[in-house]
């Protein structure tokens, strides 16, 4: 795992509560604005913020984030964009992910993407289609990098799958805590708690939530547990009911208030 992921987690469970990660589109609801929300979850206790590279296909994508990536495409966000939206992050002194679809990836070429990635400031990406036994060419590019390669297992993962990705993943591992896609059901606390203890039997990862957490309750019941929680369609819906610009940016920032004061745990 790269230096800075790994900080994230640390400085989090030295602090005794789980790392609070936010997820994005970029250039969402445009490129100059998106900065403006981005600074929002900096400044209100988000430790790592994920880049979506807008994609066509979005197969894990629910109806919220999928019109929010909509409306990043229609505007004509490409992978410029994508890490333009890294940097800032990085410039401001946060840490930065790009969530990407794979195709996107390997249109624009691996070499030239974790060049340009690492240039503006991003240690890791989250390709949730891509699977590690069949990502090997990417496995050793992402290492020569020093990017940190970020799987999903899913509550559906054979133990053989849960080995293979312990084995290949060297950012954090993403546990999602329901099968189907983002934004829709809430996330299911048992199943995700028993999937969380399959994956540390296997690896020494930091283990981070996420699908269907959108309410401090749930992150407070998945931070007793995990080593991290991720939400995304809530603050995409936070901008998509906001009536401008200013309403979205101060959603943005009282929702992650909100959810970074409910990952401390109960001692």
């Amino acid at each position: 795992m790269t230096r800075a992921v790994a900080s994230v987690f640390a400085n989090a469970a030295a602090e005794n509560r789980a790392a609070l990660i936010a997820y994005l589109p970029a250039g969402f609801p445009n490129q100059h604005d998106s900065f403006a929300l981005l600074d929002a979850l900096m400044q209100n206790g988000v430790d790592l913020i994920e880049i979506g590279f807008p994609y066509s296909d979005p197969l894990m994508d629910g109806p919220i984030i999928q019109e929010a990536v909509q409306q990043s495409l229609e505007q004509g966000v490409k992978a410029k964009d994508v890490f333009a939206a890294v940097q800032h992050v990085a410039q401001q002194g946060g840490t930065a992910v790009v969530m990407s679809y794979f195709n996107p990836i390997f249109r624009y070429g691996t070499e030239r993407f974790l060049n340009d990635l690492v240039n503006s400031g991003g240690v890791g990406v989250i390709t949730p289609d891509l699977i590690p036994d069949e990502a090997q060419g990417w496995l050793e590019d992402a290492m020569q990098h020093k990017v940190s390669n970020i799987f999903l297992v899913a509550p559906s993962s054979t133990q053989e799958r849960v080995v293979l990705v312990s084995t290949a993943a060297t950012g954090f591992i993403y546990a999602a805590s329901l099968m189907g896609v983002t934004g829709v059901k809430s996330a299911q606390i048992r199943t995700v708690t028993d999937l969380v203890e399959r994956i540390r039997s296997q690896s020494n990862l930091p283990i981070a939530v996420g699908l269907g957490v959108n309410t401090p309750e749930q992150v407070s019941e998945i931070s007793q547990f995990s080593d991290g929680v991720i939400v995304g369609s809530a603050f995409v819906k936070a901008v998509l009911q906001a009536p401008d610009i200013n309403a979205a940016v101060e959603a943005v920032g009282r929702l992650a208030a909100d959810l970074a004061r409910a990952t401390r745990r109960i001692s």
